[in-house]
């Protein structure tokens, strides 16, 4: 929700120095009413925001935004901004990140971008919790970017002798429960393997954030159960799944499930898999040297048999020929 930067409490570091360009720089605060930080002429380095809970503001030029529990936010080097805890809001727990930016994430982030270099990507709404609750660790979407973070901060402090740590330990790591003068993280990542780890897990950020976001757009309108099912049936089209099995997964009956799901695709849940497995068994035949008695079983398909009739129909060839030819037909 949009908000004015003018109406944050009274400035608490008027010309914060912003890091120097290069440097990875990862912490999380949890700050009360009266946080302010401001830069005139801007960063020369990239700021990352990601909210835990409590309400953040944050202005990048003539673009303003407040920020929730799931909202990322990233300020672009060279405006001027202002962020910190929002006008009546009690608190603000965020993580941070001040670094530079790989190309490629532009990608992920133009579609968010507002005036003046913000990119504000707003929080999946499937990772709120139907009491409406404001801290994301409780929510499975969130938990693998709050985990991502802490990875980050493990890598930024890494010294380069010994094996990396594969996160901060839980005692050292802030939480709900530790005491606000205490619930500051910082780390500074030294050494160039410190700091392409640290990148490397704020990109799974980038990517898990903005992601989610595409995935919302993409599926407006659709049921949640409907959308959750697809998306099993996407990630692994091998696994044994059933009518039955993915309407668990969803919480509903089997026929509901199947009424539902066929309602809104338009074709039963057995008919989208069995799309999704002859989709995945071309990928296979494409890309690597399986047999297709193996590219079968790696697809869900029990009989080769019938594997061989089913890809036959539905791309105009057998497997070996498919392969051979290298053809995308009906892809």
């Amino acid at each position: 929700m949009p908000v004015t930067a003018d109406g944050l409490p009274v400035t608490a570091a008027t010309g914060t120095p912003d890091p120097p360009p290069g440097l990875v720089v990862v912490g999380r605060y949890d700050e009360l009413p009266g946080y302010a930080v401001q830069r005139p002429h801007g960063a020369e380095s990239w700021l990352f925001t990601w909210t835990v809970s409590g309400r953040g503001a944050l202005r990048q030029g003539r673009a303003e935004t407040g920020a929730g529990a799931g909202d990322l936010v990233v300020l672009a080097p060279g405006v001027p901004h202002r962020y910190g805890v929002e006008q009546g809001a009690d608190h603000w727990e965020f993580w941070w990140a001040h670094c530079p930016a790989r190309p490629s994430w532009s990608t992920w982030l133009r579609p968010h971008a507002r005036a003046d270099g913000m990119y504000v990507v707003p929080r999946d709404p499937s990772g709120e919790d139907r009491g409406g609750a404001a801290d994301t660790r409780a929510f499975g979407p969130y938990a693998r970017i709050e985990a991502a973070f802490l990875r980050m901060l493990a890598d930024a402090r890494w010294t380069g002798t010994g094996i990396p740590p594969m996160t901060v330990p839980p005692a050292t790591a802030p939480s709900a429960s530790t005491p606000a003068d205490d619930r500051v993280a910082v780390a500074v990542a030294h050494g160039a393997t410190a700091r392409e780890l640290a990148l490397c897990a704020l990109e799974e950020v980038v990517l898990l954030t903005a992601g989610a976001a595409r995935r919302t757009r993409t599926a407006a309108g659709m049921d949640p159960r409907v959308q959750r099912a697809q998306e099993l049936i996407a990630a692994d089209p091998g696994a044994a799944h059933t009518v039955a099995s993915l309407a668990a997964e969803v919480s509903l009956s089997p026929s509901r499930f199947a009424h539902l799901f066929t309602q809104q695709l338009g074709r039963s849940p057995m008919r989208v898999l069995r799309e999704a497995r002859l989709h995945h068994a071309a990928r296979l035949l494409e890309s690597t040297d399986l047999s297709a008695e193996r590219v079968a079983a790696a697809s869900g398909f029990a009989s080769p048999f019938h594997f061989n009739r089913v890809f036959r129909a539905r791309y105009g060839r057998p497997p070996g020929v498919y392969r051979t030819a290298g053809s995308m037909v009906g892809a």
